[in-house]
């Protein structure tokens, strides 16, 4: 369990003072924070469970969530920036939770975070984490947006059937690793990323920090798969984070669905 008054004075001087709301269990603590979000609470508010009963990622793929193994949180943000630059924010986010994951995970082990446009979190070829933004626009403007972040931390045992093979830090890093200390990680780190967003200087330089951190995004031969299905090589994101194929027909955009390595690669 999370020692709250603990978290509370490790996260005084950031917005979420004041806003952190714990579950021992829930459905999804994203869709706590959508429904808060509708009843008007404050930009900042956290909500995180030790438990998940119908956690989701995207595509409303579900997210095994069991008691006391992974770190489940969903943040209110209500950020002024137009909605064409949403689709920066998942992006912002993935940053933030590989950079939390370094400094709590990874920096004695050596642990590289790959980021899998567009909100994969993997370890080498395994997957630890996921990012899943749900939004509410209207007028061109961000009402609100629900940056969900999912972390398999203590986990030992996983389904032989998922698409990605999947990790825990644990596992990787060879020894237990504190939640609690990963959440106030990841709190700060989003915090600092979404105040780079919010920024049109740092928020324009996103696409380029995910690129160095990725090894999916320029350069990989890939598939593509939803309404947008094609086969071709990455060739970077644009400058609203979408990501570039470049196929046997030409350059494609895609704003929407996931990639995967091609299956004539492996």
């Amino acid at each position: 369990m999370f020692d709250l008054p603990a978290l509370d004075a490790a996260l005084a001087d950031t917005i979420f003072a004041g806003k952190l709301h714990f579950s021992p269990v829930t459905d999804s603590t994203n869709t706590d924070a959508l429904a808060a979000a509708r009843s008007a609470a404050p930009h900042g508010s956290a909500y995180f469970a030790d438990e998940q009963l119908a956690g989701r990622g995207r595509g409303d793929r579900a997210w095994h969530s069991a008691a006391g193994e992974g770190l489940y949180v969903s943040v209110l943000l209500r950020p002024q920036i137009p909605a064409v630059r949403l689709p920066l924010l998942p992006l912002a986010a993935g940053l933030a939770a590989a950079d939390a994951i370094r400094v709590v995970a990874g920096l004695a082990a050596g642990l590289i975070v790959d980021l899998r446009w567009p909100n994969d979190l993997l370890i080498g070829p395994r997957k630890t984490g996921g990012i899943l933004v749900e939004a509410k626009t209207s007028g061109g403007s961000v009402d609100y947006a629900v940056v969900g972040v999912g972390i398999n931390v203590h986990q030992r045992g996983f389904d032989s059937g998922l698409a990605t093979p999947a990790t825990s830090l644990d596992l990787e890093a060879g020894r237990r690793i504190d939640r609690q200390d990963l959440l106030v990680s990841l709190l700060k780190s989003l915090e600092r990323e979404t105040r780079a967003l919010l920024d049109p200087a740092t928020g324009k330089t996103i696409p380029l920090r995910v690129e160095q951190a990725s090894t999916w995004v320029r350069g990989r031969r890939v598939e593509v798969r939803g309404p947008q299905a094609c086969t071709g090589v990455t060739a970077g994101l644009d400058e609203h984070g979408f990501l570039l194929v470049r196929t046997a027909a030409g350059l494609v955009t895609v704003q929407t669905g996931g990639i995967r390595t091609d299956e004539m690669d492996e």
